[in-house]
């Protein structure tokens, strides 16, 4: 497949193509779809789904909330160049919907560190305290997005484990720029409690 037409496949998977288009082949190691175990291509294909979903059942109780992070929590609020710089990030995490009868349907935490650098594999995210952490790579996609694949560290562990290898801790989700130095990080169907979590971006002074 050239890179002409492996550009119009991820592209269209991004917008909702039909599940089908993920048995196109990966042509280099930057390839997400390469990276990907089957689940998170799935969790990728379903984003915007996932997103609409998750909205419905957090305006049932917080319309209010809902409404007040205005572009934060619009689904097409994605702009042109996504890229996120390499740098220190103050990051929110909101998390909408809800998994099981006792879940709350919004529930918005307090600002963490956060950081992106340039390692070897490439751009990399990672939260930085906390008892959960997530962290995994960045890839280059199409004009309005990038796909994040990582995985989650607990506690006190001094490092994350390997993508791939514990399904209850592999991340997928989308990076999106929605405003003037602010991205957001959106991961549909997260393994436990919610339904989308969205971690909000903007660079530390």
């Amino acid at each position: 497949m050239d890179s002409r037409m492996m550009m119009r496949v991820l592209a269209c998977v991004l917008a909702g193509a039909p599940a089908a288009l993920f048995a196109a082949p990966a042509t280099a190691s930057t390839d997400w779809m390469q990276a990907a175990t089957r689940a998170d291509r799935g969790r990728i294909h379903d984003w915007r789904d996932a997103f609409v979903k998750a909205l419905g059942e957090a305006r049932t109780s917080h319309a209010a909330d809902v409404t007040r992070e205005g572009v934060l929590l619009n689904a097409d609020a994605a702009l042109p160049n996504p890229v996120i710089p390499a740098g220190n990030y103050v990051c929110r995490t909101i998390k909408l919907g809800n998994q099981g009868s006792e879940s709350l349907a919004y529930v918005a935490y307090q600002s963490f560190k956060c950081r992106v650098i340039i390692g070897k594999k490439g751009k990399i995210f990672s939260k930085v305290d906390g008892s959960q952490r997530p962290s995994g790579r960045l890839f280059a996609v199409e004009d309005r997005r990038q796909v994040f694949l990582g995985t989650l560290a607990l506690g006190d562990e001094t490092r994350s484990i390997e993508y791939g290898r514990d399904i209850d801790r592999d991340m997928a989700g989308i990076v999106e720029r929605i405003g003037v130095n602010r991205w957001r990080l959106v991961l549909p169907y997260p393994r436990f409690e919610s339904t989308l979590d969205v971690i909000e971006l903007i660079p530390s002074n």
